[in-house]
């Protein structure tokens, strides 16, 4: 074959490292797109091999081509299309059966294909032996080992895959089936996979040995029977929850402490060069003063706590562990008629409410997906974490001694989000029996084994796809929100600067919640970034023209108490910051994922009403005591 190009697919299973093995494939050379009509992700990368040039698609995960969710869907249709020269079918090693099943739909549409086998590693530790040669027979597609953590077996992968797309190793699977293409699709495919898992179960027979799966089997299920136990598995996953924030608040304070001296440091600078370039005062003031200064908040809170906690998630999401909370928080929220796998897109929702509302694509049920959309802001978020310490500081923690200190906060932190988890079950219980009835659909929850991460591979992923992703995203919008706040504070009508005026406004109804106007108004002014709450405060507090850092959490709490802070005000405080509008980029990410201007703005207004609405009897109920 005379051209140089070829366009393979990755397809298989959720959790058998698809996307590792796009990764070692492509390294940095991919890009991640939707697509065309749809909210699904998807990504590509290039690899060259032998003088040509190999365009890789990474498919969604799939169970089944009979495309239940949205991914299914994007899934099958590509395969349909059969665009590729080759389809590289991932499956894992420790669940072969399984994936089998799979692998042979796949190879009924794909005229060429080859079956990687990943984490044979694994399985051979587990004493889960496949014989590569008798299986490559049997299906008539050439099979290769991987293990792609290690880097083991990629370029027999490259070669196998090169050696297809130029012919020199014709595929010759036991049958092709063009029916799927028909309008009875669904009806005859449902037959045909009962025929796939009997064959899938003949072919393992011949070429697996399983001698260590029950030995497998019984350390998982030892483990599972205390994490996901009726008297453990709450228990432990609270305390795992713990353990994380106390690390992230006891972690992120030195950081913070030295990212924010730094760019101290650096705007004279900034200053000495923008009068260099012969800018006026204003334009000056607004660059430095109002965009610099509002940006270096951002990232020096941001920063520390998201490179600690994305990490460490991630590591806990590579263990095997998180299914297992999906699993222990299953029953209350089918109680609640909602979904279990909501408790997944809740947990990505404490790193990022953005992230959060995208991963509720994993629920197929649209019902079940706008309620878990609508009600993933609730969760308090990595930028509502500095406001929620800050005023825990100030008022909840004794201020003696930095390591109790640290406790308490994580204790608080804890309370909060099971106080948020608690919200959450009771606003979609009033969803399902008020704007969204009807009954939860049922789902498969798959229990992976229990892992040994890899550490170094989630520190770089965690550090580039997460931490960095989002802080971009969060300074996209912060640094035009800096400008605005900065113009406030400096234009005046009257004697009064325009940010006094928005206080004052905001007043009465502040005060009528157990707040005030200042509060109100930097949760206003902070909808692109959440981490400048506490920054216009201060400004609005002092009134002063720029956004200024405070020496301490006591020089802050001297600030608020001289301003009328009282415990009450900070109860107030934390509940609206669990309740408020989303930040700009989750109402952004709402609409990308709906489609709809008016699901937006019913999610922006659910939690704000809903906090105004407990302030508000807080306040009423402190009154009367």
């Amino acid at each position: 074959m005379s051209r140089s190009e070829f366009h393979i697919a990755l397809a298989g299973n959720p959790n058998v490292g698809k996307s590792t093995i796009f990764n070692e494939l492509t390294g940095m050379n991919q890009h991640t797109g939707n697509w065309t009509g749809k909210t699904v992700e998807c990504t590509e990368g290039h690899y060259s091999y032998m003088e040509n040039r190999f365009t890789v698609t990474d498919l969604p995960g799939a169970y089944s081509m009979l495309s239940f969710s949205k991914e299914e869907t994007v899934t099958r249709d590509h395969l349909i299309r059969n665009e590729n020269d080759c389809v590289v079918i991932v499956a894992d090693a420790n669940a072969i059966e399984r994936n089998l099943v799979f692998a042979l739909q796949v190879m009924s549409l794909a005229k060429k294909a080859v079956l990687c086998l990943n984490l044979c590693d694994e399985a051979k530790r587990n004493g889960i032996c496949v014989d590569a040669h008798a299986l490559s027979q049997r299906l008539g597609i050439p099979v290769v080992k991987c293990s792609a953590a290690k880097q083991q077996g990629i370029k027999a992968l490259k070669k196998t895959v090169s050696e297809i797309c130029i012919g020199d190793y014709e595929c010759k699977p036991p049958f092709q089936n063009n029916n799927m293409l028909g309008d009875n699709y669904r009806e005859w495919h449902r037959d045909h996979i009962k025929k796939l898992t009997a064959l899938s179960a003949e072919i393992c027979k011949e070429c697996v040995q399983k001698d260590g799966e029950q030995r497998v089997n019984r350390r998982t299920e030892k483990w599972d029977k205390i994490v996901t136990s009726k008297r453990w598995g709450i228990p432990i996953m609270l305390g795992v929850f713990a353990l994380l924030f106390w690390i992230t608040a006891a972690g992120a304070n030195y950081p913070s402490q030295w990212l924010s001296y730094g760019f101290e440091r650096l705007k004279p600078l900034l200053c000495t060069l923008l009068k260099a370039l012969q800018l006026n005062a204003f334009i000056r003031g607004l660059l430095t003063d109002g965009v610099y200064t509002t940006l270096s908040w951002v990232i020096s809170v941001m920063l520390p706590p998201m490179a600690i906690f994305f990490p460490l998630f991630s590591l806990i999401e590579d263990s095997g562990y998180l299914p297992r909370i999906a699993f222990n928080l299953d029953k209350p929220f089918a109680r609640s008629g909602c979904h279990g796998k909501q408790s997944l897109t809740m947990a990505m929702g404490i790193g990022c409410n953005a992230c959060g509302v995208t991963g509720c694509r994993i629920l197929e049920n649209p019902r079940d997906r706008k309620i878990a959309v609508l009600t993933n802001s609730i969760m308090p978020c990595n930028g509502r974490f500095p406001i929620l310490i800050a005023v825990t500081m100030c008022f909840f923690t004794n201020g003696t001694n930095r390591f109790v200190n640290s406790l308490e906060v994580a204790f608080v932190l804890l309370t909060t989000i099971v106080f948020a988890v608690a919200a959450t079950l009771g606003i979609s219980k009033i969803l399902t029996l008020t704007v969204f009835k009807g009954e939860p659909s049922g789902f498969v929850l798959e229990m992976p084994p229990y892992r040994k991460p890899q550490i170094l591979r989630t520190l770089r992923r965690s550090l580039f796809d997460r931490t960095l992703f989002v802080l971009g995203r969060a300074a996209m919008v912060a640094a035009p929100a800096g400008a605005f706040i900065w113009l406030c504070a400096n234009t005046q009508i009257g004697n009064t600067a325009v940010l006094q005026h928005i206080t004052a406004f905001f007043d009465p109804l502040g005060r009528s919640v157990g707040l005030d106007g200042v509060i109100l108004t930097a949760f206003l002014l902070g909808f692109p970034a959440n981490e400048i709450v506490i920054p216009i405060m201060v400004m609005a507090y002092l009134s002063q023209t720029t956004l200024s850092d405070v020496a301490g959490y006591a020089e802050l709490q001297r600030i608020l108490i001289s301003n009328g802070w009282q415990l009450s005000t900070a109860v107030c405080m934390m509940i609206m910051t669990i309740f408020h509008l989303p930040c700009s980029t989750t109402c952004l990410t709402i609409k990308k994922e709906t489609g709809s201007l008016k699901t937006t703005a019913f999610a922006m207004l659910l939690p704000l009403v809903t906090g105004l609405l407990l302030c508000g009897m807080i306040s009423l109920l402190m009154k009367i005591i």
